[in-house]
């Protein structure tokens, strides 16, 4: 995306790096997007990946343009170690500095990480606003036209500052286009959960306002700062989120009980790889689709019917990314943990990403905190119809020989779809056996359960129980005999 571009003014114009936003934008009119310039480090333990490299400032850009930013430069630095007081360089700061005042940028994102101190410092040598500056802590909360108050992210409530200049990382980045898309109470309380572990050690007087809905005057302890006031103040909204989130884990496991009578179906890959095209390309259950990253946040389950008899659970997931914030992994970790409890994944790959390899590690490290053992997978090659000919053929070559059963579609292409639901059918049915059973009468409601999951050829009641002759996949049976159901294998 930059490759023709020197490491320090990138176009300081800017609209060039934002040529490909997904959103159209009508330039007769002033651009009131937030003006960013983006800041990478080459560590040495990057060296030989695309970590800190030209691949992951493209994929900040990216992000930044999904939080709604426009790209007007970028400076990117190769250090041995990390600078103690501002992470670059005092050289590179300069420059920085000099990027910023030509582009009038108002908020500048690190790629890497940065240490709570790290970002304070930035923000001063480069002419932000100090956070230790008071604030009216009476002044009331901005609020919606329900009377909620808004809960703006850093990159859109930004262009407020005016000429302050605020210093982001990576990680906070994530955190506000999480916070953008989330849309369920539990993907907003989980976003939340995440920003407040992110934001704890960061405190310098920006939660104050937290008093006033605790009860302002007689809320502080004896002899507490305000900046002990309000670590209190988050750590008790944190434990009030965790107990939110804990009863609606608890009501979502009573729904994932009942799902695991059937074959369940995972969705996985990099973000914007194309899960949720592919999702309505197969059950069109009407998903939403941007061609923006973290697009899908929550979880989506639906019936897939093979025959009368058969049918399997298909789910759209969370798309995962590069060095994904932990705090996220921990805040999703209940969502992320249906993933683990699948019966099968549906890996899918953006065949046309320019270096394959990455997003599927970065899937695969992620896949591998969730579930240690490993789970039966189907890699899924998406938007072959954006790959050149010539390099298909090396993709097909590449990976069908690495991946065994691996499939190359378009989820645009209905023939795609219906191939990715042949494979996901054949995995069902492969293994499937007759067994006689007889199911005791004390268990009825196991007998319907025999008739969703496998194909019941013939029924009659006995002496003791109903005799059912079934063909269904071994794994099941199993999986219904292990549950002190009583049924016993006649044959």
């Amino acid at each position: 995306m930059w490759g023709g571009e020197r490491p320090g003014v990138s176009n300081p114009g800017g609209p060039a790096l934002n040529e490909k936003s997904a959103t159209p934008r009508d330039h007769t009119l002033p651009d009131t997007r937030q003006r960013v310039v983006l800041v990478g480090a080459d560590l040495p333990e990057h060296y030989g990946t695309a970590i800190g490299g030209p691949a992951d400032l493209h994929e900040l850009g990216l992000l930044v343009d999904t939080a709604g930013g426009l790209i007007v430069g970028t400076v990117h630095q190769k250090r041995e170690k990390p600078e103690a007081r501002t992470f670059i360089g005092k050289g590179k700061l300069e420059e920085l500095r000099a990027v910023v005042e030509a582009t009038g940028a108002n908020l500048v994102v690190f790629d890497n990480e940065l240490s709570p101190a790290q970002g304070r410092n930035l923000t001063k040598e480069l002419g932000g606003k100090d956070k230790k500056e008071k604030k009216d802590k009476f002044a009331p909360p901005p609020v919606g036209p329900d009377g909620s108050p808004i809960r703006k992210t850093r990159v859109r409530s930004a262009v407020e500052t005016g000429d302050k200049v605020s210093v982001i990382d990576r990680t906070e980045l994530i955190l506000d286009i999480f916070a953008m898309h989330a849309r369920t109470r539990q993907a907003r309380l989980q976003v939340e959960m995440a920003q407040l572990q992110y934001q704890l050690p960061r405190l310098v007087k920006l939660w104050s306002h937290l008093e006033r809905q605790a009860g302002g005057i007689g809320t502080r302890g004896p002899g507490e700062t305000q900046l002990e006031t309000d670590r209190r103040l988050v750590k008790m909204r944190m434990a009030h989120l965790k107990k939110e989130l804990l009863a609606i884990d608890e009501a979502r496991e009573v729904q994932t009980r009942r799902r695991r009578e059937q074959f369940a179906v995972s969705l996985v890959g990099y973000t914007n790889a194309g899960k949720s095209t592919l999702m309505n390309g197969i059950t069109g259950a009407g998903v939403l689709v941007e061609d923006k990253l973290f697009a899908t946040l929550d979880a989506t389950t639906r019936r897939v019917e093979i025959d009368e008899r058969r049918q399997f659970l298909l789910s759209d997931t969370v798309g995962f990314i590069r060095r994904l914030p932990h705090h996220l992994v921990e805040s999703f970790r209940a969502t992320l943990q249906e993933v683990a409890e699948s019966d099968l994944l549906l890996h899918v790959v953006d065949a046309s990403h320019p270096d394959p390899e990455h997003p599927i590690a970065a899937v695969d490290e992620v896949l591998g905190e969730l579930a240690p053992d490993g789970l039966p997978t189907l890699m899924v090659f998406n938007k072959m119809d954006r790959v050149p000919a010539e390099l298909a053929e090396t993709l097909r070559n590449q990976f069908g020989r690495r991946y065994e059963g691996a499939l190359f579609v378009s989820a645009l292409d209905p023939a795609g779809c219906a191939a990715v639901r042949e494979a996901v059918e054949s995995r069902l049915l492969a293994g499937e056996r007759v067994v006689r059973l007889e199911v005791p009468y004390t268990r009825m409601d196991l007998v319907a359960v025999f008739h969703r999951t496998g194909s019941v050829l013939e029924e009659e009641h006995g002496e003791h129980g109903v005799r059912l002759a079934v063909r269904l996949k071994e794994e099941e049976l199993s999986r219904l005999l292990g549950r002190d159901s009583g049924v016993k294998v006649i044959a």
